[in-house]
């Protein structure tokens, strides 16, 4: 009897996806919550709540906001547009109503994408009240003149901010942060890729023995980011890389976003890992605006954070849209992006700074039996030259990463001979 196949990580992660696409995400409310209790049945989350009013540097953490149902019915009482059929439908954020308006009047209180006619666009209204319905373009051309019902069944009143946060410990203290936002709601690329990403890259990270000590986040768009950062100023000078992650299922290639520096460890080791698999990819530099690498490198924090993506925000058609559903990403994109994470964080576990102890000509090798111990390693081995590369490059000043493009061998092959010249005492880091 033949075993059942198991379904690959980008399968399992797509069709976890399709429970949490249809839940209405904001900046606060039972939506996030929902989703995150779904992601602690993955992970050891903690759910973190932080209450409206709460200062957080020039900003408040706002009233929370729920939606239980929102539609716009005709004389014949039909629902012409229907939050429980999308939650796009709503003007994310907007305030209770409840009245009746001819078509004119209410008109002022939709959006359509007129260019992209059978998408429904996501819009928000976040720190300006306003009620609105968000439909397709040629479903607004439908609608008859005449009167129509209008229901928006939501609340905006003070409870809390509700984020997530994973952080496995290492053997130092230093941190590597990945964040991602979560407060969009169904559109699968720009939330739900990475958010998913990010959960299975912690799970592998539960597995491996770590240096670094790995902080996951999973935060509300620019106020949960500026929030933790608010809550959280000793913690921050712990965090010596990291990435914001976003839009990592779509058919792009692999970007990356450099930090305000532009030339710090994160953007060398970014820079390295795309480039030594020859896919195609860009490299772009940081400007004050996306995602909330922005609140990472705001003058005031400047952390080492660098944004990692496929397709950059506002660059495909589908963006903010239905257009961005569960068919413009794939699982197979999906896992492309865990294993190039995955790659990641073997280059930042391996990645030293490694100090000759021998320093004063070469040191003899044969008499320790390193020769020995390399043909002993088979096919995981290395050349000579990787380790003669590693003893004359490790002065404190070079890491493997260097070494590595400088000598042009490869780095894992580099990585094993710095493990072996460790264990014979040649090398400290």
């Amino acid at each position: 009897m033949s075993k059942e196949r198991q379904p690959t990580p980008g399968a399992q992660m797509h069709d976890l996806m399709t429970t949490l696409y249809p839940i209405c995400r904001s900046i606060t409310g039972n939506g996030v919550r929902e989703t995150l209790r779904i992601f602690q049945q993955q992970i050891p989350l903690t759910i973190h709540e932080v209450p409206s009013g709460t200062p957080v540097f020039d900003w408040t953490v706002p009233d929370e906001w729920n939606i239980h149902d929102a539609y716009v019915a005709n004389a014949r009482g039909e629902r012409v547009i229907d939050y429980r059929e999308h939650s796009l439908h709503v003007l994310n954020y907007s305030i209770p109503f409840r009245g009746v308006l001819p078509l004119a009047e209410l008109k002022k209180h939709l959006h359509t994408v007129p260019d992209r006619p059978d998408w429904i666009p996501y819009k928000t209204s976040y720190y300006s009240p306003a009620w609105g319905f968000c439909l397709r373009h040629n479903d607004l051309l439908k609608l008859e003149d005449g009167d129509y019902e209008v229901v928006m069944d939501t609340t905006l009143q003070p409870g809390s901010l509700t984020y997530g946060e994973l952080v496995l410990p290492g053997a130092t203290r230093d941190e590597v942060l990945f964040s991602t936002h979560i407060c969009h709601p169904s559109l699968c690329n720009d939330n739900l890729s990475a958010n998913l990403v990010a959960v299975w890259l912690a799970q592998y990270l539960q597995t491996i023995d770590r240096h670094y000590t790995y902080r996951f986040l999973f935060i509300p768009g620019t106020i949960g980011a500026i929030t933790w950062l608010a809550l959280h100023q000793a913690e921050l000078p712990h965090i010596k890389h990291g990435l914001v992650l976003t839009n990592l299922g779509d058919g792009g290639n692999f970007t990356y976003k450099k930090t305000r520096d532009g030339d710090l460890a994160i953007d060398r080791l970014m820079q390295f890992a795309l480039s030594e698999n020859d896919a195609p990819h860009r490299i772009i530099d940081f400007y004050p605006y996306g995602y909330d690498e922005r609140q990472y490198n705001s003058p005031g924090i400047q952390l080492p954070v660098g944004g990692f993506f496929r397709s950059e925000h506002n660059s495909f058609p589908e963006y903010h849209t239905s257009g961005d559903n569960l068919s413009f990403v794939t699982p197979a994109a999906l896992e492309e992006s865990l294993e190039m994470l995955k790659r990641v964080v073997y280059l930042l576990e391996h990645n030293r700074h490694y100090l000759n102890l021998a320093p004063m000509g070469e040191p003899q090798l044969g008499k320790r039996g390193i020769y020995k111990s390399i043909s002993e390693l088979g096919e995981n081995g290395f050349s000579p030259m990787a380790m003669f590369w590693v003893l004359n490059l490790s002065d404190g000043a070079h890491d493997l990463l260097a070494i590595a493009q400088r000598s042009g061998i490869a780095f894992d092959e580099l990585a094993r001979a710095a493990a072996l010249l460790s264990d014979y005492q040649l090398l400290s880091s």
